[in-house]
């Protein structure tokens, strides 16, 4: 237990990685961002897009690109800050001392350790929120102002109708993907737009080939004599809302938090549906700080080798390899797990098992 109190080097050793792993999150997410807001100048001018508009979409995602970044941010910030060591010699010195590899790679991800727990708050809590906030404002671009989200669900104008939907959701079979909405209201008005004529509630409305179905439908129409009501279990509704602007507006799963996936999963397998489309980001989401601090410590042996004698630019280009390479690898083995029915907790888990095998590997060899 002696071994592992924090000492005056760990300081020295967290403070140096603190430094360079700020400046490279600041860069890729400064970067991401400017790109980002490039593609939404090019909007502006189209039904009311606006220069603040796009400001606005960037601000309120860039919680979102923190928390997707953060990881990269993690290696290569740790790479930089024990190469800047290792080339004024201090690295060399700590060894000298007695330091062991294991117990300077430790020291170096415990301040990686500190910032993830802030970074998975935020992940949970403004990052989802902020793209609600994206999703919503590019659904008023897409459909040319006559779509909105409020806190009460989805609005839109369809001729002489306003419908609100409480929910939407995107659903999946074998070949396609496709926009239910759910709890649904239907409002027609009059000819003079002053009165309403007709009210619909079903309890879902999907979209089957070019047309809307409406399930468990009570319809109201409202005329001098009085209201009349009848109910169907299934209606067709011919709507013109376009359900790839609606596809489009929908928050990603990978992009929710864990409590909105979860509430999701719960809806779905009371209805027999597939589920793993939101268990996947789940098992992810609950992954994502192991992932992060396996990643930052299996990266911390190329600061004790070859990049001793390297530059900043050997070190950079050797974090940004290993950051690429492991991106493509963890999404090859999730997406492998998803086609081979493998479970998606051990399709998360085995790039982590991965990781951790290399570097117990490395720790045990270099002792």
């Amino acid at each position: 237990m002696a071994s592992l109190r924090v000492k005056r080097v760990d300081w020295l050793i967290g403070v140096t990685v603190l430094g360079s792993m700020l400046m490279v999150w600041l860069v890729l997410v400064g970067l991401d961002a400017m790109l980002q807001f490039v593609r939404q100048l090019g909007f502006i001018g189209r039904n009311g897009y606006t220069l603040s508009n796009a400001v606005f979409y960037i601000v309120v995602t860039l919680p979102r690109r923190m928390y997707e970044m953060f990881s990269f941010a993690a290696l290569i910030g740790g790479l930089l800050g024990l190469g800047g060591l290792a080339s004024t010699g201090e690295l060399t010195a700590l060894r000298a001392a007695g330091m062991s590899r294991l117990r300077i790679a430790v020291s170096a991800v415990g301040i990686v350790a500190v910032l993830v727990v802030g970074v998975v708050i935020m992940g949970e809590t403004i990052g989802p929120w902020g793209d609600q906030q994206a999703q919503a404002l590019e659904l008023r671009l897409r459909s040319g102002g006559t779509m909105g989200r409020t806190s009460s669900g989805l609005w839109a104008r369809d001729g002489d109708r306003i419908i609100n939907a409480k929910d939407s959701t995107l659903r999946t079979n074998s070949d396609h993907s496709y926009v239910q909405l759910i709890d649904v209201r239907v409002f027609t008005l009059t000819a003079d737009g002053q009165q309403l004529s007709r009210f619909d509630q079903a309890s879902t409305a999907e979209q089957v080939g070019k047309q809307w179905v409406l399930d468990n439908v009570r319809t109201s129409t409202i005329d001098d004599v009085g209201v009349h009501t009848q109910t169907s279990p299934k209606e067709q509704w011919d709507s013109k809302l376009d359900p790839e602007v609606l596809q489009q507006s929908l928050v990603l799963p990978q992009y929710l938090a864990m409590r909105d996936l979860q509430h999701i999963i719960d809806y779905k397998k009371k209805n027999g549906e597939n589920t793993k489309p939101y268990e996947i980001p789940l098992w992810g989401r609950l992954m994502y700080p192991i992932n992060v601090l396996v990643l930052a410590l299996c990266a911390m042996p190329f600061a004790f080798g070859a990049l001793r004698s390297g530059g900043l630019g050997k070190r950079i280009f050797m974090g940004m390899i290993l950051a690429i390479a492991w991106y493509f690898v963890q999404k090859a083995i999730v997406s492998f797990g998803t086609v081979y029915g493998i479970p998606p907790l051990m399709a998360n888990v085995l790039p982590a098992m991965l990781l951790v095998f290399l570097g117990w590997y490395y720790f045990r060899k270099h002792a």
